[in-house]
């Protein structure tokens, strides 16, 4: 079968038919197939092996002919090496959250070549099965410190806003480590053969338009900055504020959420 490079001639600027279709968490529950394979191992042992993992991103792919397949993994799973206790009950818990500038300098910088290196040999064995683009993918340093700091999901992460502002250099510490991190990560993704990296950043739309531009847009735009050899994509959550910033950014689109008119 011939490959379907819809996405990568859109992301070129190319004058296309259609617009490439693909779907957030496309591998996922709402497919039989997906639940199947999740009833015999648990979230982490799923992204972990990387043939399992091969094979959720090819049910979707399959079923639909969509025009790209995503990663299956999750953007905690690079922070675990860092040095947390990373679990999911289903929800993720870090039982070690970093609270203190100690607990920011302890947190490691991370080889993804070695200590992810599960999800290396998955992009590969996806990318040799596949006839469509393979999307990579991380969390934006923000949104992995957030899990980080505040140890589990939030509707306001009251303290990560605390160590950004009564503890700024512990907060600047982690979201350098993060940013670094984010980088490498994504790099290694692109090095095994991903044509296109998106970054999410859940958590961007709790800040202020004056926090973002202080305390997450510099890092945001390293990352862009350094990622080489790939189409770069962003995506953050409830961010038109920011999109005078956000335009800025060395990317080759943008994601919106379903609050942004696509006008």
């Amino acid at each position: 079968m011939a490959f379907n490079d819809l996405l990568l001639r859109t992301l070129n600027g190319e004058k296309t038919d259609r617009p490439p279709i693909w779907l957030m968490r496309q591998a996922g529950r709402y497919m039989k197939e997906y639940r199947d394979v999740r009833s015999k191992v648990s979230f982490l042992e799923l992204c972990k092996t990387p043939e399992l993992a091969c094979e959720v991103v090819l049910q979707p792919i399959d079923a639909f002919g969509l025009d790209c397949a995503i990663l299956f993994s999750d953007i905690l799973v690079p922070i675990e090496p860092m040095g947390v206790n990373l679990d999911f009950k289903p929800a993720p818990y870090i039982s070690n959250p970093v609270r203190t500038l100690a607990d920011a300098e302890r947190m490691r910088l991370v080889d993804p070549k070695t200590e992810l290196k599960f999800v290396m040999d998955a992009i590969k064995l996806m990318i040799s099965k596949l006839n469509v683009p393979l999307i990579g993918f991380s969390g934006a340093p923000f949104t992995l410190a957030c899990y980080m700091i505040e140890g589990e999901g939030s509707k306001s992460f009251l303290e990560v806003k605390k160590l950004m502002h009564n503890n700024t250099k512990a907060y600047t510490t982690l979201m350098e480590k993060l940013t670094d991190n984010t980088i490498s990560y994504l790099q290694a993704q692109v090095d095994c053969g991903c044509p296109v990296v998106q970054m999410f950043d859940t958590w961007a739309g709790l800040v202020s338009t004056y926090e973002y531009e202080e305390f997450i847009f510099p890092y945001v735009q390293r990352v862009a900055e350094s990622v080489k050899g790939a189409h770069f994509i962003y995506f953050a959550k409830d961010s038109s504020s920011f999109y005078p910033m956000i335009k800025k950014l060395n990317c080759a689109a943008l994601g919106v959420d379903w609050k942004t008119s696509l006008k």
